[in-house]
């Protein structure tokens, strides 16, 4: 089991919210990754997510599901690119009742946890990892996931969105080029739907610094980090998705192709990709 040689402390907003949460990342003595909050644990695994629809979200199901975390998807691909697989993160009293815990969204991506994991250190060895056997696809209407057995892991994914640049446009992870740049993907969305999503109570922490806005005149509300950033950050999405079936997606040896899904369809595979090592 790898882990960290000790702990990291931080605070940030949570992108739902915009409810400022304080953290302490601390080494695991077990496997697994884990979020607290006083007496309350949930680990980050597939049977307790209980919600994939703007963003992954665990709660405590065998326990009456009273302690809730969202956004958890950015700091599992963190955890995956840097092979750990003992973890936890505490949230400390926010002084006040929320209904539901964050984790930090930081830049938007997971590039802020790949640094701090790094400056820390880690101790432990990598795990040894079953790699795939069969072959998984999942589709509903025109997005599809599917997973083949290959020499080492490769994603390829398709996004289509109303945006001249991200229309049918395809982006690759190749790990021995361009891991960082699936690293500091950062989430986006189309800047029209910002107002309404705030109004619904979503998206309130939102800033230019952690999201990059689709415009309706074919830009974006900030440089891109790279070409295609959006497209990429689904990648990251999906590295975080995976890891909750418990084995590291970028460990697997697969060729994971994506067309036009989200996070409920990253789970609906996961679930499937369970039962194919």
């Amino acid at each position: 089991m790898k882990t960290l040689k000790s702990s990291i402390n931080l605070k940030g907003t949570g992108l739902m919210s915009g409810v400022e949460f304080e953290v302490e990342i601390k080494p695991a003595a077990q496997k697994g990754i884990y979020f607290q909050f006083e007496d309350k644990t949930v680990q980050g695994v597939l049977h307790n997510v209980v919600s994939s629809d703007h963003c992954v979200v665990v709660a405590n199901v065998a326990q009456g599901a009273d302690f809730k975390v969202a956004l958890i998807e950015h700091f599992m691909a963190a955890c995956a690119i840097c092979s750990i697989d003992g973890i936890i993160m505490e949230f400390k009293n926010p002084g006040f009742s929320v209904p539901m815990f964050e984790v930090p969204i930081l830049d938007g991506s997971s590039k802020v946890w790949v640094e701090k994991f790094n400056e820390t250190g880690y101790m432990g060895e990598e795990e040894t990892y079953p790699v795939l056997k069969n072959t998984v696809a999942f589709q509903k209407d025109r997005s599809a996931v599917v997973l083949m057995p290959n020499d080492v892991t490769k994603i390829s994914y398709m996004v289509n969105f109303n945006h001249p640049t991200l229309k049918n446009r395809w982006a690759e992870l190749n790990l021995d080029k361009n891991l960082d740049e699936i690293t500091e993907a950062r989430t986006f969305g189309y800047l029209k739907d910002l107002e309404t999503f705030q109004k619904m109570g979503l998206s309130k922490g939102v800033t230019i610094d952690n999201t990059v806005g689709m415009k309706d005149d074919g830009t974006f509300t900030t440089e891109l980090r790279s070409e295609f950033e959006p497209n990429k950050h689904k990648i990251l999405d999906i590295i975080g998705d995976l890891y909750l079936t418990g084995v590291n997606p970028l460990k697997m040896n697969a060729n994971i192709i994506v067309k036009e899904a989200g996070h409920a369809l990253h789970i609906e595979a996961a679930k499937m990709l369970k039962d194919s090592f």
